[in-house]
């Protein structure tokens, strides 16, 4: 199978438009399904585990005869499409009947957006566990990277991946944050004391 985030073209995309349809052919569990692999796919560290689970989605999928791809535009969605659209890894615009057929899920923050405040209240509470328990510098950094989080991919401090955590200490903390000194020498730190600190509240510690 093609690789999903290079074919079809962003050209196909627009010819493919598709909806949420009430009366889409897949079932609701198995769009859930294959949405919460692909989420699973996509947060998984370790290459080999995140073959496996889209591999489970595409088999899913095809048992369902269709198929599906990630859509990167300005947010990643994940689009399910019948599998007779495609050929040789790329959508045939002319075998398009009905675009109602197909069915698209948003892939950036919570499954359910009623989750984002939840999430935002959750990584707040953490920044400030670490503020009353490790001072001030500290607990100034905790609540950026819950920021961060929270904002750019409404997702829990204790699911940050080691990319999404880099990237808050390389590129969102030197651009969006005026820490001091005090602050800006312990930021490592600071972010180890939090993710701990959250994996350990909610049971996820590695």
């Amino acid at each position: 199978m093609a690789n999903e985030h290079d074919s079809p073209t962003a050209e196909d995309a627009d010819q493919e438009e598709t909806t949420d349809a009430d009366d889409a052919e897949l079932p609701a569990d198995i769009i859930e399904e294959a949405e919460t692999l692909t989420r699973r796919a996509r947060r998984a560290v370790d290459e080999n585990e995140a073959a496996a689970y889209r591999q489970a989605r595409d088999e899913l999928l095809a048992e369902q005869d269709f198929t599906a791809r990630i859509r990167d535009d300005e947010r990643a969605v994940l689009v399910l499409y019948p599998a007779e659209w495609v050929e040789d890894g790329t959508v045939r615009p002319e075998r398009i009947a009905d675009i109602d057929r197909g069915i698209e899920r948003p892939l950036e923050g919570p499954a359910d957006p009623a989750d984002w405040e939840v999430v935002g209240e959750h990584n707040d509470a953490i920044a400030e566990e670490i503020a009353a328990e490790h001072g001030p510098d500290h607990g100034a950094n905790a609540r950026e990277l819950a920021t961060f989080l929270s904002n750019h991919y409404a997702k829990p401090i204790e699911d940050a991946t080691d990319d999404e955590l880099t990237e808050f200490l390389t590129e969102y903390y030197k651009r969006n944050v005026w820490p001091s000194d005090d602050q800006k020498a312990v930021v490592e730190e600071s972010v180890r004391l939090t993710v701990e600190r959250a994996r350990r509240v909610t049971g996820r510690e590695r």
